[in-house]
């Protein structure tokens, strides 16, 4: 009976054992089992719809408009406009993206985060960057460039990123006299800013001097005082009324004796800094043209920080003036001063002009500092700018 069950129709088989009759169960359930998951994965793999997503067909660069598709030649990142969004995607050497997805109004370009990674190399740091110039009558004007990079991201001085006590100090005044001039370019550290006035002489010689000397620079602006035109900061002087109309042939006529610098601050002008309806369009003009502007935080009466912040200009205001009083001990008493301000508040912001007790009393303070915790950075480290948000 035993072999009648396992004996197929049909045939004659001899006798097995029960060892064999069960091995030959345990193979034959084994591979029916592999067969029936074959068969369900299959029917899985066939049945399922395709997740890939479609391959993305990529315009020809010969069909987009020359301003959509940039790239930056030579050492320092790739920058590539994207076509769908208008925007810039900025990636290191290792193809990284280091953006924050902030949307530049003026170009659709988007900022970068990684500091530093659009500043000029050291060595072309005295030459200026042909795409940030905008050629016209009255010289070379900053603008920004095409793929979305700025003066101020360009131009701007090199700290190291600590985030311990933090004082950037602007000497202003440079080009009037060319011994003061040179004092403040080669006696002054790397750190300290240097603001160059309008209408100074020599400006080009010694911006390549104080470029390749590590300084970030500013461009001191005539605007109008009170009192104008009986004070006056001299020719070409922007006032109330000019900037209100949007007539900007004498802003122009400053911004256009220099080039290389990160922003412009304002020589006098306490009457203009009051003025809303000067600041604004003002103040919008710089930002549109990729610069900072620093209030000297001589006028109480100033409303500089308000409308740059409510019109999203990169803006930063002194603190203190160094040198009201011109005597070595002053300066000393007023850059500890500084030193206190920054200790409490974690940074701080000294302007100063560039006689020589000033530049002497800054070499002196600036030697020690880092052995008292203090870095030295360029203004635009504690700018306030609304494009990078770090």
């Amino acid at each position: 009976m035993h072999d009648e069950l396992y004996r197929p129709l049909g045939q004659n088989l001899t006798s097995t054992s029960p060892r064999d009759h069960r091995r030959w169960r345990t193979a034959g359930v084994a591979a029916m089992l592999v067969a029936g998951l074959a068969g369900g994965s299959a029917f899985a793999v066939l049945g399922q719809p395709d997740f890939t997503p479609p391959a993305r067909q990529a315009a020809p660069v010969e069909a987009l408009a020359p301003s959509r598709v940039a790239a930056a030649e030579g050492p320092g990142p790739q920058i590539v406009r994207m076509e769908e969004s208008g925007g810039v995607t900025i990636t290191g050497g290792d193809g990284v993206p280091r953006v924050d997805g902030t949307t530049n109004p003026y170009t659709g370009s988007i900022r970068v985060l990684e500091p530093g990674s659009l500043r000029q190399p050291q060595a072309f740091a005295h030459l200026p960057d042909q795409a940030l110039i905008e050629p016209s009558d009255e010289g070379p004007l900053p603008i920004r460039s095409g793929d979305g990079r700025r003066p101020l991201d360009v131009y701007a001085g090199t700290s190291n990123g600590t985030l311990g006590t933090r004082i950037a100090i602007v000497v202003g005044g440079l080009g009037i006299s060319q011994t003061g001039t040179q004092q403040a370019v080669e006696r002054l550290p790397a750190g300290v800013t240097l603001g160059f006035a309008a209408s100074g002489n020599s400006l080009d010689r010694w911006m390549q001097t104080a470029r390749r000397n590590g300084h970030e620079l500013l461009l001191q602006a005539p605007l109008e005082p009170f009192g104008y035109p009986d004070v006056s900061p001299g020719e070409h002087t922007l006032t109330v009324a000019d900037a209100a109309a949007r007539r900007f042939e004498a802003l122009d006529w400053s911004l256009g004796r220099l080039t290389n610098y990160v922003g412009v601050m304002n020589y006098m002008g306490a009457r203009f800094n009051a003025e809303t309806k000067a600041l604004e369009p003002f103040l919008g003009e710089l930002n549109r043209r990729g610069l900072l502007y620093l209030d000297d935080g001589t006028s109480a009466r100033s409303q500089a920080r308000d409308v740059a912040t409510a019109g999203g200009t990169p803006f930063a205001s002194a603190d203190l003036v160094l040198d009201d009083d011109r005597n070595p001990q002053a300066i000393a008493r007023q850059l500890d001063a500084l030193e206190r301000v920054a200790r409490a508040r974690g940074t701080a912001v000294g302007v100063a002009s560039a006689f020589d007790v000033t530049v002497a009393a800054i070499a002196a303070w600036a030697d020690g500092a880092a052995a008292r915790g203090i870095e030295i950075v360029p203004v635009s480290a504690l700018a306030f700018d609304p494009e990078t948000k770090g």
